[in-house]
């Protein structure tokens, strides 16, 4: 309802009926009302004496009528920001770039800073599914779409140049067109390095130097692996598996089907393929993503932040990239994956009952072993040797006295004769033909009791790293090989237990008495709880060696004129040289003999089995 004019007395009535619009109103000349307003907007003041003499309506209303005049030329302005705005951030999808502007943003591209080591997960998202890497920062997105998060990456900081790390392809967005240029190649290659027959060939022939985007030369295949908090176990194992010729050429010339295989074999190919790449952008690598997969598959028994035991890993880790190749879970006659073919071998073992019972003429308790043998096959991938137990009592000086055993006292456990006492049975082993290709040897240092985990510092000799005869620990059989004739093993790889560099965690006290908690401790042996210890290798580089062999060929000085070390010591960033004559000073934990190839004498064995015949 209307307010009551001031003119009208207080019995008038009001008409009844709607007001007149406030158009009319305002265009009325003949009301008296329209005089009192101004043309312009009454400040504070007078809007407030225009109330009190009942003038507030036309006040009201050229207040509304100014706001719906400000409405209708905002939304005009709003309109056309909106429109400006989406021309903006919403350029045209391109299929190939405009003419003269093929290599638009290339110059953009910082390779110092790629390092596609790391597990290929969308930074803001986490996700895996179609992965882009940013070539300015090194980030990862996922998708390159107009809602996707490397588009508005490049809309926001204003970097253009992505590579699929699927498809090795490289767009340029926001215009979403595929860069096709020779000066990607190298970004390409390192990102998934491949290799041909040829070039795999030659790995042990020739000598091939390599250098860095900084300028450091580095042997690819001999590269430090980065260790992230504690995976050095990890490394070190890697880098045997990249030095053991058939696992090493399998994984370099072997294509993947990409789906349907595992996530395990994929990547530790992909880091394989990265530690022998001749044209790396830095001089290390780092097993981050391997890591996350090994992790996940093993639910967290082997992380990046506890220390575990490079054995305990390797077992591991064979059985299940066996597994993950298409190996088969039960024995059968011949390797079903290159796992078996390289390592498997057979070994027999046999056992006799002891029994205890007290003698009756001397009261004292006799021991005695059943006259039953119970004798089977079993295959073995990992050679266990057992060192002989550390003195009770130790002098004062315990660092100048460690105590040594030769190596072929170790093996004597498999000659069929030396016997072992396993709870309440006599055990004897026994190798059995054909020997693998390949034989890990593992010197069990760490024993582990319900209270301590105690380390062994005996040291394991060996007169020289060739021709370890393995003939007096098989069993004959003359149809496989001759009875007597040698059977020799060349050293490839060695892994060292260093004693002297502490690990996160570790106590002084339990490093000096090599003894540590075993209370809480997760696993065995080297990550029973807080051991100092850290983990290098020793690998031998076949390719120097042989440029060496030809080097001191056609120089008379001999030994004098080497090009290089045939042995490489790696622990961590860090590769050094290593001499021959001092491998076996150091505490050996796993060492990897390679069988050498005799042709002749391989045939010589097989026409004598046929001639028996």
């Amino acid at each position: 309802m209307s307010k009551r004019p001031a003119e009208l007395s207080l019995e008038e009535e009001l008409p009844v009926g709607s007001p007149l619009s406030k158009k009319v109103r305002l265009e009325d000349e003949d009301d008296p009302r329209i005089g009192a307003v101004p043309a312009q907007r009454a400040p504070g003041q007078e809007r407030e004496q225009d109330e009190r003499n009942g003038q507030d309506v036309l006040a009201a209303a050229d207040i509304e009528q100014e706001e719906l005049e400000e409405a209708a030329q905002d939304g005009l302005e709003s309109s056309d920001i909106d429109d400006e705005l989406q021309t903006l951030t919403a350029p045209k999808r391109q299929s190939e770039p405009m003419e003269g502007y093929s290599d638009l943003y290339l110059d953009t591209i910082n390779r110092m800073i790629l390092d596609f080591d790391f597990e290929k997960l969308c930074s803001v998202s986490l996700s895996n599914i179609n992965v882009y890497a940013c070539l300015v920062c090194g980030k990862y997105f996922q998708g390159r779409g107009p809602k996707s998060h490397a588009y508005f990456h490049a809309l926001e900081v204003g970097h253009h140049v992505f590579i699929n790390i699927g498809t090795k392809k490289v767009y340029v967005l926001p215009e979403g067109y595929e860069v096709n240029s020779k000066s990607l190649d190298d970004i390409k290659y390192v990102v998934d390095p491949h290799f041909a027959k040829e070039e795999v060939l030659k790995l042990d022939k020739e000598v091939h130097d390599a250098w860095d985007l900084s300028g450091n030369k580095y042997r690819p295949g001999f590269v430090g692996m980065n260790n992230i908090k504690a995976n050095d176990y990890l490394n070190v194992v890697v880098q045997v598996l990249a030095h053991v010729h058939p696992i090493r050429n399998f994984f370099l010339l072997h294509q993947f089907p990409t789906p349907g295989t595992p996530q395990l074999a994929l990547r530790f190919s992909t880091l394989v393929r990265k530690l022998w790449n001749p044209k790396a952008f830095r001089s290390h690598v780092s097993p981050h993503e391997l890591l996350q997969e090994i992790a996940l598959r093993s639910s967290k028994r082997f992380t990046l932040t506890q220390q575990s035991d490079p054995v305990e890993f390797l077992s591991w880790f064979l059985n299940n990239l066996h597994l993950s190749l298409g190996g088969s879970k039960r024995p059968t006659a011949s390797p079903t994956s290159v796992i078996q073919a390289a390592f498997q071998g057979h070994l027999r073992i046999e056992s006799q009952a002891i029994t205890a019972h007290s003698d009756t003429q001397n009261a004292r308790l006799v021991f005695t072993e059943s006259g039953d043998i119970n004798s089977q096959k079993t295959p073995f991938l990992i050679l266990t040797l057992d060192l002989p137990s550390t003195p009770l009592f130790q002098s004062a000086n315990r660092e100048s006295i460690i105590p040594q055993v030769p190596l072929t006292t170790l093996l004597n456990k498999y000659n069929g004769i030396t016997a072992s006492e396993k709870l309440d049975h006599r055990v004897r082993h026994r190798l059995l033909h054909p020997l693998p290709p390949y034989l890990l040897f593992h010197i069990k240092r760490f024993s582990k009791n319900r209270f301590v985990s105690e380390r062994n510092p005996t040291i394991v000799t060996f007169p020289s790293p060739r021709s370890l005869d393995m003939s007096p620990y098989v069993e004959p059989n003359p149809e496989l090989w001759p009875v007597g004739e040698p059977i020799l093993y060349d050293l490839v790889a060695n892994i060292i237990l260093d004693p002297t560099v502490a690990v996160p965690g570790a106590t002084d006290e339990a490093a000096d008495k090599g003894v540590s908690a075993a209370a809480g401790a997760p696993t065995s042996g080297a990550g029973a709880g807080s051991e100092k210890v850290s983990w290098l290798v020793q690998l031998n580089d076949k390719a120097m060696a042989a440029e060496n062999t030809r080097h001191q060929g056609r120089d008379r000085a001999g030994e004098q004129q080497q090009r290089g070390p045939e042995w490489l010591e790696i622990q961590d960033l860090f590769v050094k040289r290593a001499e021959s004559e001092t491998l076996f000073t150091r505490e050996g934990y796993l060492m990897v003999w390679e069988r050498r190839k005799v042709p002749s004498t391989a045939n010589k064995g097989k026409g004598s089995a046929r001639a028996k015949k």
